[in-house]
């Protein structure tokens, strides 16, 4: 017995092992290593190269234009100086909280993107996020930020979630159809709260995200909300409330001021979020995408 307990025990580190070591080699990393004297505050870190490129690939809903993008070297190039710049940045250095939260906002976009143009021709993230052995986007993708590499999951549920604001599951884009819009420029300290609210009430004007059934007080939410329903309150009371002020609707709000309504949860869509009829930056249309 004692024998086939080591045996067991054996097999089960050897498997650890080799799962790791096969997880440790799908690692890719983007950025670059920057000596400690070079790095600075999230404060002073630059994001008009990102917003430029926001501005030329992503539509006013979020649509990508991924196929143009990836067809110009030159862009693809400006996206990896964008992500060698956000490696500058220092976590140890005092910023203000709202520098951060742009900071890690746009940098968790930035590097969805640069891992869909990697893979690119895809249907979806999905395709690339292996549970156990081979490359999973969310793990294994990493950016270097100042003395640590750091990955979407990382970035998510490690840093942004600890800040207390809600609204950024409202903000980071997993480069799905279900996901909230990538907003068509770069996130800014300055009007970070404007940006937030602006993204998050659109978020819920779009019926695939959001139903009211006013006569059988009933909302249907996003799976989002039920996925990280803790970050938005307690119970569904604290939750409605919370969401309250980006409802499309006054009966909406009222409803959900007075937690007055059943909910329930949508199916999640993790079709890729590129542009239906992408146009190219020289304003010419390219043709239908898949969807």
């Amino acid at each position: 017995m004692k024998t086939k307990l080591i045996v067991s025990v054996s097999v089960i580190l050897m498997f650890g092992s080799i799962h790791n070591l096969a997880n440790a080699a799908q690692n890719v990393v983007v950025g670059q290593a920057v000596a400690a004297n070079r790095q600075v505050s999230m404060d002073q870190i630059d994001h008009a190269v990102w917003n430029q490129l926001l501005q030329k690939y992503v539509d006013q809903n979020g649509g990508v234009n991924y196929k143009a993008w990836k067809a110009s070297t030159a862009d693809v190039q400006m996206l990896d100086g964008y992500l060698n710049t956000l490696s500058t940045a220092s976590r140890k250095t005092n910023a203000t909280r709202t520098a951060q939260l742009a900071f890690w906002i746009n940098a968790y976009n930035a590097v969805t993107v640069k891992g869909i143009l990697r893979e690119y021709p895809t249907t979806s993230i999905r395709n690339h996020t292996a549970r156990f052995v081979g490359y999973n986007i969310w793990k294994n993708l990493l950016l270097v930020v100042g003395d640590s590499k750091i990955s979407l999951d990382e970035m998510e549920h490690q840093v942004l979630r600890k800040m207390g604001e809600p609204r950024i599951h409202f903000a980071i884009v997993c480069a799905s159809h279900s996901c909230p819009r990538l907003l068509n420029q770069a996130y800014v300290a300055e009007r970070l709260d404007e940006q937030l609210t602006a993204n998050s009430k659109q978020f819920f004007a779009n019926s695939e995200n959001f139903k009211h059934d006013v006569n059988n007080r009933k909302f249907q939410l996003s799976s989002i909300l039920s996925w990280f329903g803790k970050d938005f309150g307690s119970n569904q009371a604290a939750q409605l409330k919370s969401i309250a002020p980006y409802l499309p609707t006054r009966q909406a709000y009222n409803a959900a001021i007075n937690n007055s309504v059943k909910v329930s949860y949508l199916d999640y869509d993790w079709g890729l979020n590129e542009q239906k009829t992408p146009v190219a930056p020289s304003g010419k249309i390219q043709g239908s995408s898949r969807r």
